[in-house]
């Protein structure tokens, strides 16, 4: 009998898939992927220790996309909407260089807060992206900036066929959500509106 491997498990494989990705993209674009590089071994650890903690078990989660990873967010942790000193704080691990704590997971932090906490919450869902992987593109100043897979025509096309091939699957219902980044940076004084709207979809 062959052993079910554990949520955990399947994540941190689909990880070192993706530090195998050796997609080109179009000139002026490129990847910025957390699973290599000079950090990979502290990124390694982090994920290991992140996803053993709440995704040690077989049970199925609901699934929660953003877009694609912010550059100096989780493009640089590896774990979505997670940011690195809130990681720290999780793991016990140091990702070096990088303590900026981004808005998005802010907002979450208390969406996740409401919902019961990270062990009930992580229980249920599994966050990623629909571009796993960080995107930047190169500015007519010349500094490199984020950017989404849908902005350029010609990235859209190139990214399609492994966008599919990492999401694996369809879906037979889809709740669309404002991004918490649309919500803190242009609705901060309706945030708690957008959190009891989360969780009112969240526990549907």
């Amino acid at each position: 009998m062959i052993e079910k491997k554990t949520f955990a498990e399947q994540i941190l494989q689909f990880n070192e898939e993706l530090s195998r990705n050796s997609l080109d993209l179009t000139a002026g674009f490129r990847f910025v992927n957390p699973f290599t590089g000079d950090q990979q071994e502290q990124v390694k650890k982090v994920t290991t220790a992140f996803y053993q903690k709440y995704y040690n078990d077989i049970s199925t989660r609901r699934l929660i996309l953003g877009s694609s990873p912010a550059r100096r967010g989780s493009a640089v942790t590896g774990i979505p909407f997670e940011d690195a000193k809130r990681l720290q704080k999780e793991t016990g691990i140091c990702i070096e260089n990088f303590f900026v704590t981004q808005s998005s997971s802010g907002f979450l932090d208390d969406v996740i807060s409401e919902y019961g906490g990270r062990k009930n919450f992580y229980a249920d869902f599994y966050m990623n992206f629909v571009c796993p992987l960080g995107l930047v593109r190169t500015n007519s100043k010349g500094n490199e900036v984020n950017c989404n897979y849908y902005e350029n025509k010609k990235l859209q096309e190139i990214l399609c066929p492994f966008i599919v091939s990492t999401i694996r699957k369809f879906f037979s219902r889809i709740v669309p959500l404002e991004h918490p980044r649309f919500i803190t940076q242009y609705n901060s004084k309706r945030k708690d509106i957008f959190i009891a709207k989360y969780i009112s979809a969240l526990r549907t």
